[in-house]
């Protein structure tokens, strides 16, 4: 996205959450199923023409399963009901062939770790038994990469084997698919205080050389992220490959170089993910961190997370672009009032004011696409079509000059 700036939404699968929708499952005919899916796909990059954005980040990975013909991962259950299970159509391709006739670029979302949602008996069975119409779970072929954390099957990032799998994953959708980027979530090391990743084992095989579990662990994440980033340069060094982490690096408290807030869970130190090294490092193309806070947070405020990030990305060649909370626009908080004063308004412009004042920041990205179509997104909605629309018209006005 070189001459114009990054304007995207987040296209979710993960448990139905965008596309496709829950409804879509219960047709018993496929060819009824496929109709319906696809003009829901077809919907949501209309939504996004009408809102004059011009790129999507579309979620092809959500738990170790694919919505692409896969040879390492079964077809996602998301699409039919059925992990394994054929949908009838590759629906990377039709988005791809319907985003790219719309001018809109499509970044293939790929969660890296997550295998399941839940640990329950019934997940376990679906995972053991997956449909033959594709490759089976890596839960059933390899239980040895498996761990539990946050109640959810994982991946072990320290085991070398897991991180080369995953940038198999990578080279397969890149190698296939004429994808404009690939993007990981924030899901790394992703654990509760209840549920944490029991990794002493490989801790114990992997470790040597580290003196802390932490640095080992940080370095494990590293090591995943230069790998699929000098994968994906070898086969297309035109595809973009971004990660969107959590908004904090850390604390200013914990460290000089952080930024002045009190956030709870600092990417370095709780998802092990050292995201400002990759920046600096230049493994990455782009970042876009979930700044998903209102200036008035104290603990967390947008204009300082955003202006940290500004002034880490400045001279380093990786593009930044700011997850922005659409989710929270309407939605009444104690802690967050903004979110809801004259319906959200005149918070979003502060935040996209603040972004276009700031010549590191590239655009932006709304975290989640069908809160587009919320009741209590709306005046927000309205506001921002009318404010790109302009930005287009002006855009449009200097090429011409």
């Amino acid at each position: 996205m070189q001459n114009r700036k990054m304007r995207a939404t987040w296209v979710s699968s993960v448990i139905n959450l965008d596309w496709p929708s829950a409804s879509s499952l219960t047709i018993r005919d496929d060819a009824e199923r496929i109709k319906r899916q696809k003009e829901e796909l077809t919907g949501i990059l209309d939504d996004i023409v009408a809102m004059n954005m011009n790129a999507v980040i579309f979620q092809v990975v959500p738990c170790a399963d694919a919505l692409y013909a896969s040879d390492l991962l079964p077809w996602s259950k998301y699409l039919t009901g059925t992990l394994g299970k054929n949908p009838g159509f590759d629906p990377l391709a039709w988005a791809l062939e319907q985003a790219h006739a719309r001018n809109i670029e499509l970044h293939a979302w790929v969660n890296p770790y997550r295998i399941s949602m839940n640990t329950r008996d019934a997940t376990v069975d679906e995972l053991n038994n997956s449909s033959p119409d594709s490759a089976p779970s890596v839960y059933r072929t390899h239980p040895e990469w498996t761990g539990v954390a946050y109640k959810r099957f994982v991946l072990d990032p320290g085991i070398p084997e897991v991180q080369a799998w995953v940038t198999g994953i990578v080279e397969e959708i890149v190698t296939r698919y004429d994808v404009d980027g690939i993007q990981f979530d924030d899901y790394f090391y992703y654990e509760s205080a209840d549920s944490p990743l029991d990794d002493d084992a490989t801790w114990q095989t992997y470790g040597q050389g580290f003196t802390t579990k932490g640095d080992w662990r940080r370095n494990n994440t590293y090591s995943l992220v230069y790998a699929c980033h000098r994968r994906i340069k070898a086969i297309k060094p035109d595809v973009s490959f971004g990660v969107s982490p959590a908004g904090v690096w850390r604390n200013r408290a914990d460290d000089p170089l952080g930024s002045d807030t009190q956030a709870g869970a600092p990417n370095y130190d709780s998802a092990y993910a050292d995201t400002r090294k990759w920046v600096l490092d230049g493994i990455i193309d782009y970042i876009a961190p979930q700044v998903y806070w209102p200036f008035a947070r104290k603990v967390a405020r947008y204009d300082v997370i955003t202006r940290w990030w500004a002034d880490t990305v400045r001279g380093t060649g990786t593009a930044l672009y700011i997850g922005m909370a659409l989710y929270k626009v309407g939605t009444p908080s104690a802690a967050e009032p903004d979110w809801t004063a004259e319906g959200g308004v005149p918070e979003i412009t502060r935040q996209l004011d603040l972004n276009d004042s700031l010549t590191d920041v590239g655009g932006c990205m709304l975290f989640r696409h069908m809160f587009l179509r919320e009741p209590q997104t709306q005046q927000v909605v309205e506001y921002l079509k009318a404010r790109w629309a302009a930005a287009g018209c002006l855009a449009k006005k200097e090429e011409e000059i």
